[in-house]
């Protein structure tokens, strides 16, 4: 199977697992970490372009389990996390990563974390490198295997 297709059925996967698991996945620390994980994909490779910004506005917009929040809200967050990594990219990561590791709590809401920057890194295709590598520290930072995700 071709790595574009690995991808997107990887991805597809994940969005199924999150949608099943909506009804637990409502709590603050789930909501913060979900957009931290958001911004540190989106800034991965050390810049944000406007198709990423776009790619995380849609998920805020589409997604079911996102939908158990208010969408402005969830939009603020990403962006303030987003400002962090912008100003300073190395110490902005240590705050966002802190704000990953809210969801450390509840497995079930740190694995959806993870997918949900699976399902961000995926959305055009290109799930590259930067992108694996900064999940991987998520992965990390919520005490959870990387291998568990392919990564």
């Amino acid at each position: 199977m071709a790595l574009w297709d690995r991808i997107k059925e990887s991805a597809s996967q994940m969005q199924t697992q999150l949608v099943a698991k909506k009804n637990d996945l409502k709590s603050g620390a789930f909501r913060d970490a979900s957009m931290a994980m958001c911004a540190l994909v989106a800034a991965a490779d050390g810049t944000v372009d406007p198709s990423e910004r776009q790619r995380v506005a849609q998920l805020i917009a589409t997604n079911e389990v996102l939908q158990n929040f208010d969408a402005e809200d969830l939009r603020r967050r990403f962006e303030d996390n987003l400002n962090k990594l912008n100003t300073d990219f190395a110490f902005g990561k240590v705050s966002v990563l802190q704000e990953v590791a809210k969801a450390k709590k509840k497995p079930a809401e740190a694995r959806a974390v993870i997918q949900i920057g699976i399902v961000i890194g995926g959305a055009d295709g290109n799930f590259d490198k930067d992108e694996q590598a900064v999940v991987r520290e998520a992965c990390y930072a919520l005490d959870l295997p990387p291998h568990e995700f392919d990564l």
